[in-house]
């Protein structure tokens, strides 16, 4: 996988002259632009905590043309929200190119196949396959958690019913969902030494594309990658890094001390309290800026993923100031 991280971009146009068609497992444009040796850019764009479509739209025209993809996150933190699928469709209906996440938290087998085929027939091709965060840390703690399945096996599912034309049942699918298939991973959990093994098992699952935890420590992610490239993991599946600017001292302390899975060093906390008054927001466009120069240059990554949680309004600037316009046009 060449990544052009230096080229100039121009729309698609022969872009599916140089791919080998008959090999696309979705078709989505986000599946063209990796297999193409593009440095991609996805984006995580919010749904609602109500069902108000304006707030999708107005999101929609905010970031047209900033990223190649946007995530619709799916009750993100176990908080109701506007369903990924609904989403992803008004997303669609745009012009712009969703990818849903899905959740095995919130349904069983059968109604996660069913929401599959749903999103297909909706002309959503990409989907982020994700476990889900635990009830108790949401808006209903009380509620029921279903975990009928996890992330791994969920994989397995949609891999199975994409290219095998099968439920997890074993029954024949009659016109199956194409999706490329994305899940998530975190360089920084422990231990340490186990994640390129647990990355390896997500694709052996079924995993065509990678987005990762947000990067503070570009060291520990780099010597993740290192490990990555001695298992030949970045030759089969596509890693985006994923990158979020800060918007307060307190953010950046609250997310080192009380978000699992997350790693901020001290020096991000220094810079952050450095800041004069009124600027931490640009001292954390700044970190987020420095840490997306370095990761692009780390052999392996084919993109990064911007999650300016309840920001969006900072991707376009995040996109202009580091370089990574213009974006390929579908």
């Amino acid at each position: 996988m060449i990544v052009k991280s230096d080229e100039k971009y121009s729309t698609l146009g022969s872009l599916e002259s140089e791919l080998a068609i008959s090999g696309l497992k979705s078709g989505s444009n986000l599946e063209k632009l990796l297999k193409a040796g593009y440095f991609v850019v996805t984006a995580e764009l919010g749904p609602p905590r109500g069902a108000d479509r304006t707030v999708i739209e107005k999101k929609a025209t905010l970031l047209k043309g900033y990223a190649d993809a946007f995530n619709i996150t799916d009750c993100q933190t176990a908080v109701v929200r506007l369903s990924s699928i609904t989403g992803g469709a008004i997303l669609v209906g745009l012009g712009l190119e969703p990818i849903i996440q899905m959740t095995c938290r919130d349904r069983n087998r059968i109604a996660i196949q069913s929401d599959l085929l749903g999103a297909a027939a909706l002309g959503i091709k990409n989907l982020l396959c994700l476990t889900g965060d635990h009830q108790k840390f949401g808006d209903h703690p009380g509620a029921k958690g279903v975990f009928d399945i996890d992330s791994l096996q969920l994989l397995q599912i949609v891999k199975g019913m994409r290219d095998e034309k099968k439920f997890q049942s074993g029954e024949e699918i009659e016109v199956e969902p194409r999706f490329f298939i994305g899940a998530a991973e975190n360089p920084f959990a422990d231990p340490f030494t186990y994640r390129a093994f647990r990355l390896a098992k997500k694709i052996r699952a079924g995993a065509d594309f990678i987005q990762t935890q947000i990067i503070f420590n570009v060291d520990k992610f780099s010597a993740w990658m290192e490990r990555v490239r001695a298992l030949g993991l970045h030759k089969k599946v596509f890693i985006l890094a994923g990158v979020a600017p800060i918007k307060s001292l307190l953010m950046a302390k609250y997310m080192k001390t009380h978000v699992p899975g997350m790693d901020i060093p001290d020096e991000i906390i220094k810079r952050m309290e450095k800041a004069k008054k009124g600027s931490a927001k640009t001292e954390g466009l700044n970190i987020c800026l420095d840490v997306i120069e370095k990761v692009r240059k780390i052999e392996g990554v084919s993109g990064v993923h911007i999650m300016a949680i309840e920001w969006e309004e900072a991707i376009p600037e995040i996109a202009k100031r580091a370089g990574l316009l213009p974006r390929p046009s579908p």
